[in-house]
């Protein structure tokens, strides 16, 4: 280890940060005065020591001379009271040290050796009257025990000579060689191994769940009889994490009672698409579905668009940072490693939380140990980690939206998108296709690997409990992989330097290189070439191990030379692991020693199947019965200040949507900057062609009509489209089902009736799935504050994104009222369906009617959108979504910052009408000179409401003043929730 350590610590010599830093952090039970930040940096050599000159330099290039100063191995001077070091733990990824060391070999010329390193850490120097249980909780608001070590000083323990210099090193001693596991157990400890995994030798522990259930482990066992041996632990977990919920979709795949004997995403998702692209022929969009990293689309003659949108719900309970960063660099490397390499353009986000406003007293164990993340810790960590991961990939990430409920505190879902675009075709070859060849070399590129993320696959496919396992947590490194996305996809792959590429995400090289075996027919690996982190991994850890930033790659051996001499040019690390063969086998090497030799189709088929069976539930409610207030001014604030309707312009604006160029249309338009229901980005620049995305979410109507809700979400994806001007027939979408207890007969009867509401959706609609992706497993089970079991379920949540190409973004909508005197229409019509909306949760009423829709009249309606938006007659539109129209006249009023005159039908309760959230529904403004024209294309689908005026809102029914508010108050009221976030 290293010989020589030095730490340098910089601080601001004025910090503009302080106000806001101290005020996050300030609160009844934390009485802080200041609390300043000190970024430090430890540097660990052996082969060779700095200089005092040297490390003053050293201290000058990690610091900005105008505003900060730095220190070298001496204690910062402040005025505090007491100091709080925050670094990592051994073995989790640095990223801010990884990068100060690169500097350091930069700037002096020379490379770090094996056993040397430049840790970070930040230096929290406190002041304030703290008592002991204060000083805890502050503690523990700064970090995070699964990744973070924390050190405490009072300002006398500080003294002279501030904090400890650690370096934390990893230091194992594994037992570095395969081991056999017996199954040939009764099934109670067979249950258990699938439950809590083998048994170390060395420890006695266990190692981590396998999420195998019996009959699992029973082929398993049956397999190697008949090979007459045991299985290697590394073949036992290469198995589990193929077979994973996770990987495998079992649920989704198996037959269900006996009107689905295919399977939910055979006879709905996938044959849904099959059946429109059918029908469509010869205007097909699709190009690959359900195959690849992502599905595609066609952009225009000469390129291709991809999108996945993929979920990391259990690493972000217990790490949202690490887990939310991982989510978007890893859904980034789904789209590289789409056919030969499509090129990531835009990002997109999505977080379902517990109200951060809140604390719920629960645990991962009794007597209060283990307390769950409180919400605002879960909702600002993921927020920061798709900040980090798309912010330094250099990426765009206009497209995001938050949805809050209870249900939500015991995990999250943390959902992550990536668009990409691509050239159809290069020299003859359609870069979608690819084909691994036996003698092809097996080559990883990117990162190293550790213990971080090992069981990712089987820990998602399993509900959290006390035994969460922290290994399951990663920091992703964006730096790292945006050096070898931009070598693959601008150099290597038009240099047609590889045959096939995919990504090392869900069970690392156990998996990317299994699931391109089947390409070429077999694969033998040889795994102690695998590039480690640190010495003293075991075999099946390096197997499974999930670490970030790697892709595995196909290469000729002819055109091997040539990629590694690339990959080296630009700074990226690439490894000859292996070779793709023919033998039907997945082989695998350590030190000489066969430690896995499986046939391909049992490892990738040999799962047994379920037969699953439902158990329909019956929701009834009493219809809600309640007053009408006389006047709606003070509901129409409250109703704003709903999160799930309010302002979240302080993330939108937090991540950069305008890098690459291509923005046409924001997450938050007009003056009044409100968030918009879609975006629009020119992904190709010299062409006048955008994408436009969009995304429909209703959790609140599962539990009422699960049927009903899952249209609800396609009709709102495929509305907010239209909204900007995209055309139907160019509108693709993709599912992300987040369903809880899918180990129960009632959730499984929700979640077919979900798919099927998926299926009958996008088939009136004409829109093809070309991904998705589900996560089956989203329960807490844990305890309260009283140590009595609790567990907490998140809502049944199905989310449907949808993609569209824009014919001409010179076109595009916005969604902001531009004029005085501007005619206001709502299109569509408006039934009394209050089921699960926003303003019954709002008066804290369950029940209602959850909307239905007749497709066919929505889709008629659609289409003469699109004509007359393509006629210029359209001002601004936006669809009707939560919170019903008032909230949405308020929101195209706000955004424009003008006020309206709107005059209501009768006929219906006033707040029924306003609040109701019907779908298929549209507000549009358009030019009184355009009304003839207007009216003439709608008909009666489209009913005249008022008309732009001033800077007050109004709304009024038969004679009767409903509300009157300044656009300034309802536009205070809509910022204010997040205002100070």
């Amino acid at each position: 280890m290293a010989s020589h350590v030095h730490r340098i610590e910089v601080h601001y010599s004025r910090d503009p940060r302080l106000q806001t830093r101290t005020e996050r952090f300030r609160s009844p039970g934390v009485p802080l005065r200041d609390l300043h930040l000190v970024d430090v940096y430890t540097i660990a050599t052996s082969q060779r020591d700095f200089s005092p000159d040297e490390l003053s330099q050293i201290g000058a290039q990690l610091s900005n001379p105008v505003v900060q100063r730095y220190s070298v191995d001496r204690p910062t001077e402040a005025d505090f009271d007491h100091a709080i070091e925050v670094g990592f733990l051994p073995g989790v990824t640095d990223n801010a040290g990884t990068t100060a060391k690169q500097t350091i070999e930069d700037y002096f010329g020379f490379r770090f050796g094996e056993g040397e390193a430049v840790f970070s850490s930040q230096l929290y120097l406190v002041a304030g009257d703290l008592t002991p249980d204060s000083l805890r909780r502050l503690t523990a608001a700064l970090a995070n025990p699964l990744v973070n070590r924390v050190h405490v000083r009072s300002r006398e323990e500080y003294g002279e000579t501030g904090m400890d210099t650690i370096t934390p090193f990893v230091r194992l001693d594994e037992l570095q060689a395969a081991g056999t596991v017996d199954l040939d157990l009764p099934d109670a400890d067979l249950a258990r191994i699938g439950k809590e995994g083998i048994t170390d030798p060395e420890t006695g522990e266990r190692r981590g769940p396998l999420a195998l259930d019996l009959a699992q482990l029973h082929a398993i066992r049956d397999y190697f009889r008949g090979l007459g041996r045991r299985p290697t632990d590394v073949e036992l977990e290469s198995l589990a994490q193929t077979w994973s919920e996770h990987c495998k979709h079992t649920i989704f795949a198996s037959a269900m009672d006996d009107d689905v004997p295919r399977g939910l995403y055979k006879t709905c998702i996938q044959a849904a698409t099959n059946t429109i692209r059918e029908a469509k022929g010869d205007k097909d969009i699709c190009v690959s579905v359900f195959t690849d990293n992502s599905g595609a689309i066609v952009f225009d003659d000469e390129h291709l668009v991809t999108c996945k949108v993929e979920t990391h719900n259990s690493p972000s309970a217990l790490d949202p940072f690490g887990g939310a960063l991982t989510g978007i660099v890893g859904v980034n490397r789904d789209t590289i490693g789409f056919g030969l390499g499509a090129k990531p353009c835009i990002n997109i986000y999505g977080y379902c939380v517990g109200d951060p406003e809140t604390e719920p007293p629960l645990f991962r164990a009794k007597n209060r140990e283990n307390p769950i993340l409180p919400p605002r810790r879960i909702f600002e960590g993921v927020i920061r980690g798709v900040d980090v991961g798309g912010n330094c990939s250099g990426i765009p990430t206009p497209q995001g939206w938050c949805y809050f409920h209870d249900r939500y505190v015991g995990k999250p879902l943390v959902f992550a998108g990536t668009v990409g675009v691509m050239p159809r075709a290069r020299d003859g070859r359609l870069l979608h296709e690819k084909q691994a060849l036996p003698g092809d070399l097996i080559v990883m590129v990117g990162g190293r690997v550790g213990k971080d993320g090992i069981h990712g696959a089987t820990f998602s496919s399993e509900a959290l409990d006390p035994a969460s396992p922290v290994t399951a947590v990663q920091i992703g490194d964006p730096i790292t992989q945006k050096k070898f996305s931009d070598v693959i996809v601008k150099e290597a792959r038009d240099l047609d330097l590889y045959r096939s590429i995919t990504d090392n995400g869900a069970g690392g090289i156990s998996c990317s290189v299994a699931e391109m075996a089947k390409e070429s027919g077999g694969c033998h690996v040889l795994l102690d070439r695998v590039p480690l982190k640190y010495p003293g991994m075991a075999p099946w850890e390096i197997w499974i191990s999930e670490s970030q930033e790697r892709m595995t790659l196909a290469v000729p051996e002819e055109k091997v030379e040539a990629f590694m001499d690339l990959m080296k040019k630009r700074e990226v690390e690439a490894t000859v692991i292996g070779r793709f063969t023919d033998t039907g086998r997945c082989v695998v090497e350590y030190n000489g020693e066969t430690v896995m030799d499986i046939d391909l189709e049992f490892l990738h088929d040999g799962l047994p199947k379920k037969h699953l069976q439902t158990l329909p539930v019956t929701t009834t409610y009493p219809e809600p019965e309640f007053a009408c207030p006389d006047r709606l001014d003070d509901l129409l604030l409250a109703m704003l200040t709903r999160k799930n309707i309010c302002s979240i312009e302080f993330i939108s604006t937090r991540y950069d949507h305008t890098v690459q160029g291509g923005h046409v249309l924001g997450p938050v338009q007009g003056s009044g900057r409100v968030q918009a229901s879609a975006t629009l980005t020119k992904v190709v620049l010299d062409s006048m062609k955008g994408v436009g995305l969009s995304q429909g979410l209703f959790p609140s109507y599962t539990e009422l009509d699960p049927y009903r809700m899952a249209i609800a979400a396609i009709d709102t994806a495929i509305r907010g489209l239209i909204a900007i001007g995209v055309p139907m027939e160019t509108i693709a979408l993709l599912d992300n089902f987040c369903w809880c207890s899918s180990d129960e007969p009632e959730r499984l009867w929700q979640l077919k009736r979900a798919a099927l509401g998926c299926r009958d959706g996008a088939v009136g609609f004409g829109t093809p799935y070309i991904s998705g992706k589900d996560s089956m497993y989203n329960d807490f089970s844990g305890f309260d504050a009283d140590s009595n079991p609790v567990k907490v379920s998140v809502l049944p949540t199905l989310l449907i994104s949808s993609i569209g190409i824009h014919p001409d973004v010179a076109t595009a909508v916005s969604m902001d009222a531009k004029f005085d005197g501007d005619l206001v229409y709502v299109v569509g019509e408006t039934n009394e369906e209050l089921g699960g909306s926003e303003y019954l949760a709002h008066l804290g009423i369950e029940g209602g009617t959850v909307p239905a829709l007749d497709i066919e009249t929505a889709k008629a309606c659609y289409e003469r959108m699109t004509d007359a938006i393509e006629k210029k007659i359209v001002a601004s539109a936006f669809p009707v979504t939560h919170g019903g129209l008032l909230v949405a006249l308020a929101k195209v009023a706000i955004a424009g910052r003008v006020g309206m005159d709107i005059t209501i039908p009768g006929g219906m309760r006033p707040d029924c009408y306003l609040f109701s959230e019907s779908l298929g529904r549209f507000v549009v403004t358009i030019a009184p000179s355009d009304r003839e024209a207007f009216e003439e294309l709608f008909g009666g689908d489209a009913n005249l409401l008022g008309h732009v005026d001033g800077t007050v809102f109004r709304v009024s029914a038969g004679g009767k003043t409903l509300i009157e508010q300044p656009i300034t108050a309802m536009e205070a009221a809509y910022k204010a929730p997040f205002g100070r976030y």
